[in-house]
């Protein structure tokens, strides 16, 4: 199965891939309009971690073993049998955060806009490359298997 590397030594933080991870998921798919107009606005599926010069992208790492697979209380985190990804059902969501608190990485987001879900990295189901992979402009992140 294909997953996002994270190369920390290449990132310098610009957060582009939270930027178009965002829009990507808004109803527009247009920057300016996902961050301006679209109520409630868009939540990126994964976020830049910094410390000091370190920085680094945290995306999902769709675990072989997930353990928010296993902990999901109603089961709407699922594996993808087409792709082999761990996806998340919002529908079937009750909000309940376990998922959050067994991922190994804290790569599942609580997005508290409108019903209360959890949100994760989807690979931008459907694409041939998640978007935060094809607009990092130093290959921090990559696409492979």
């Amino acid at each position: 199965m294909k997953r996002i590397i994270v190369h920390e030594e290449y990132c310098i933080g610009c957060r582009l891939c939270e930027i178009y991870c965002l829009t990507q998921h808004s109803q527009s798919r247009k920057i300016i309009k996902a961050f301006k107009e679209e109520t409630p606005r868009p939540l990126a599926r994964l976020v830049v971690e910094e410390a000091g010069p370190l920085s680094f992208a945290m995306p999902c790492r769709h675990c072989e073993d997930a353990p928010c697979v296993e902990a999901c209380l109603t089961g709407a985190m699922q594996r993808d049998e087409r792709t082999g990804a761990v996806l998340c059902n919002e529908k079937r969501c009750v909000g309940c955060w376990t998922c959050i608190m067994v991922c190994p990485f804290g790569a599942i987001l609580r997005n508290v806009t409108g019903r209360k879900v959890a949100s994760k990295c989807d690979l931008c189901y459907g694409e041939e490359v998640p978007v935060c992979v094809a607009h990092c402009p130093n290959e921090a992140l990559t696409y492979e298997e």
